[in-house]
């Protein structure tokens, strides 16, 4: 098997033992949906495509294995740092392309590295492929996004009406 399908078995096991029954088909749209589109970027960015879809299996293993915090993109670097480890089949300089990246992923304001940055648009990239109804923050980094992929779209904003509470 190889090092990307090791890393699937092992989120697909976390996904599969999510308490929450619920929350388990969001986390399969979600993780894969974003690896998927970190593929896609990487390819077109030419960066390492098998790493770029690891990160993106993997940036929200916190959120999915112990639940949301604020703070699930640094928890969660070290949970990718220390499974990466349990399956010693990465370099000691791919787990920190890995780390970094999903540590950088919900600071969608400050400007890092290709690989973080690469995380951050498939991650936004995904939320606005699922429901093109959701509110859209960062619209300007999503429509950049869109760009690189040579596609046109304007973002609309999306306000939620005020009887939605109810």
């Amino acid at each position: 098997m190889n090092r990307l399908e090791l890393v699937r078995v092992e989120m697909d096991s976390i996904l599969l033992n999510q308490e929450n029954v619920n929350v388990r088909p969001e986390g399969y749209i979600h993780l894969y949906g974003v690896a998927q589109n970190c593929t896609m970027l990487a390819i077109k960015r030419g960066l390492d495509v098998e790493i770029c879809t690891i990160i993106g299996l993997l940036h929200d293993i916190y959120t999915y294995k112990v639940g949301y915090v604020k703070e699930h993109a640094l928890l969660g670097a070290i949970e990718a740092e220390n499974l990466l480890r349990d399956l010693e089949f990465f370099t000691e300089a791919e787990i920190e392309i890995i780390k970094t990246a999903i540590s950088h992923h919900s600071d969608k304001k400050t400007k890092h590295d290709k690989y973080s940055e690469l995380l951050k648009d498939a991650d936004l990239l995904q939320d606005s492929l699922y429901n093109t109804s959701f509110e859209i923050k960062h619209r300007k980094r999503l429509k950049k996004a869109y760009k690189n992929l040579g596609i046109k779209i304007k973002i609309k904003r999306v306000k939620e009406p005020k009887d939605a509470d109810i």
